[in-house]
């Protein structure tokens, strides 16, 4: 029956396809998740009448995170060729997508790390302060606990984020369900496959979508 309205479709390679962009979402988004709350974490820390306040370092951080989450991914992705070549040793393969995707992605969460956590309530800060709380104590007790809600609820958003821009770098050799559409779909004039592969991709959004707003809810204590 399948065979029958999608003959084109190769099941094992779209097997394949999957698994390779779920790992590449899979790794960029623990990546991004770490590396986003720390940069969400100085940016707090060093702006204006926060613990650590130092506005060289916070400009630096902010420019930072400003220039890489404005560039287009298909542009940071020809950008960062060489540095990806250096690293991973190639340019094509999930392997050298990584650093583009994490790359791209860590800002663009840290912003919203940032943002919870101005949204804290600054009585509960001042008052682990009061207490005589050490700032490793007030990050790990206070901070990240009461923006963890919004935390994970901004990683959802960027987890969805990463599954496009996967597909993305499919285009120029990553692999994954992009490469398969753009390679095996458009360019050999086979609609089946490219619908095949944009249905499994939505499949995947959803699931992270449902995933993510289940663990928010859970963790949201209002």
């Amino acid at each position: 029956m399948l065979e029958t309205y999608f003959p084109n479709v190769k099941w094992e390679r779209i097997y394949e396809a999957t698994i390779e962009t779920l790992y590449m979402t899979g790794l960029s988004v623990l990546a991004t998740f770490v590396l986003g709350i720390a940069l969400g974490l100085l940016l707090f820390l060093t702006s204006k009448g926060n613990i650590w306040e130092n506005k060289l370092i916070n400009g630096v951080i902010s420019a930072f995170v400003n220039i890489f989450r404005s560039i287009p991914f298909i542009i940071l992705i020809v950008l960062l060729i060489p540095f990806t070549k250096v690293l991973v040793g190639t340019i094509i393969g999930e392997d050298a997508a990584l650093p583009a995707l994490i790359i791209g992605a860590a800002p663009f969460y840290a912003r919203m790390v940032e943002i919870a956590l101005r949204e804290i309530d600054k009585g509960v800060i001042e008052a682990a302060k009061a207490m005589g709380a050490k700032t490793s104590t007030i990050i790990w007790k206070v901070l990240l606990p009461e923006a963890m809600p919004a935390l994970i609820s901004g990683i959802t958003v960027t987890a969805i984020a990463l599954v496009g821009y996967t597909a993305m770098a499919g285009v120029i050799g990553a692999g994954g369900l992009g490469n398969l559409a753009y390679l095996e779909g458009f360019q050999r004039s086979r609609d089946d496959v490219t619908l095949v592969a944009t249905i499994v991709i939505l499949l995947i959004v959803f699931i992270l979508q449902f995933i993510g707003d289940a663990f928010t809810t859970k963790l949201d204590k209002r």
